[in-house]
């Protein structure tokens, strides 16, 4: 069993930063993020969820949504078994509520998930002047 838990959201004028993070623990005392998949999504209310960006366990490099690439980047800690997303020049249309999702994927693509096991509670992003 893992959990998730999100962190940083909150209300930020157009045009401003925001970093989340994803905060993960396990059962076991030897759990480790690192062989896990991890995914950030976004759901605004009457709106499909979307997923903004992955990381792999293959080469821990990361995947983007086109509508964030070059404005959004992820990132692990794994000595903090934390993923981070940073997100700059933030737009309106980013307002959402932020997911983070894991599932054990060791040394495979995140593009390779079909479904996540794990997910967060959720964080609020408001971007509004």
């Amino acid at each position: 069993q893992v959990q998730l838990a999100e962190s940083g959201g909150g209300l930020v004028q157009p045009g401003g930063s925001l970093r989340l993070s994803c905060a993960a623990s396990g059962a076991t005392s030897g759990f480790s993020l690192s062989y896990y998949a991890v995914g950030w999504f976004r759901q605004v209310p009457g709106k499909e969820r979307e997923r903004v960006s992955c990381t792999s366990t293959s080469d821990y490099g990361a995947n983007y949504e086109d509508s964030v690439k070059g404005r959004f980047f992820l990132s692990r800690d794994s000595d903090k078994n934390t993923v981070y997303l940073q997100m700059n020049d933030l737009k309106p249309e980013d307002t959402a509520i932020y997911y983070c999702a894991a599932v054990y994927l060791p040394l495979r693509s995140c593009l390779f998930v079909v479904s996540y096991d794990y997910w967060g509670q959720g964080t609020q992003v408001t971007v509004s002047s």
